[in-house]
């Protein structure tokens, strides 16, 4: 966020970027920051809220509102997201990504780069998009995932998303780096499923940054801890 403005009213409302740091969740992240303020400005409670979900596995923007800000909360969740996903190929797992272990391998000999762009732009524009199993969904009063973890079959709807932008950053060794522009609602990791499967092979997710959301950018974030451990430097200015 670049250098440190003069004041900071956190209780009026506040927008504030992070990049959040792998294995990390969204709550621990609003969490952390919450109790930080409340000590440090003294008050029993205070409003803070995550303007759209990070998975553990994933890092990147994240923007947190407080006070009155997070009214803005559902304004800024409906902007457009960009994420640069690194997509593995040849293997599928249950969670779409590194939370659980490798259940299934398929040949990835017929895979080129002409072949991965013709998939692409057919995804491009609006899409039908199942859920992932492994994700905060909610299904009969629990989220999906508490479901998937005991081993229940979950049976989740599509949703309709839409991908605005789908490039090659790099590809090499069954390692597919794709930069994403997509909608609100749309998940990473099934879009690495839904990949593999359009490839004629199998693919799940090992990397995934989020980079923007709307015009706020990943570069001017700062970082978690260093806010969290210099503190005063933001309520006493």
């Amino acid at each position: 966020m670049g250098e440190t403005p003069k004041h900071y009213d956190f209780q009026q409302g506040e927008i504030l970027l992070f990049d959040k740091a792998l294995d990390w969740t969204s709550f621990d992240l609003v969490k952390k920051v919450r109790n930080k303020l409340t000590r440090a400005l003294k008050l029993k409670k205070m409003k803070v809220g995550h303007a759209g979900t990070l998975d553990p596995k994933a890092t990147g923007l994240m923007i947190l509102c407080t006070g009155k800000a997070t009214k803005q909360i559902d304004s800024i969740q409906a902007e457009t997201k960009e994420y640069i996903a690194t997509i593995k190929l040849g293997a599928t797992t249950p969670s779409f990504d590194l939370e659980t272990e490798e259940e299934q391998q398929f040949p990835t000999q017929h895979i080129t780069s002409e072949l991965i762009n013709q998939v692409l732009e057919k995804f491009l524009g609006e899409q039908m998009q199942v859920p992932p199993v492994f994700s905060a969904v909610k299904v009969d009063g629990k989220r999906a995932y508490e479901h998937a973890r005991k081993g229940q079959d979950v049976k989740l709807n599509a949703k309709l998303i839409q991908l605005y932008a789908l490039e090659v950053v790099d590809f090499q060794n069954n390692l597919l780096v794709i930069r994403v522009e997509c909608s609100k609602g749309t998940y990473i990791r099934a879009l690495a499923r839904d990949l593999g499967e359009a490839l004629d092979s199998g693919a799940y997710l090992v990397g995934l940054k989020r980079t923007k959301i709307g015009e706020y950018r990943v570069e001017d974030a700062m970082d978690i801890n260093y806010f969290l451990e210099n503190i005063d430097l933001f309520v006493t200015n």
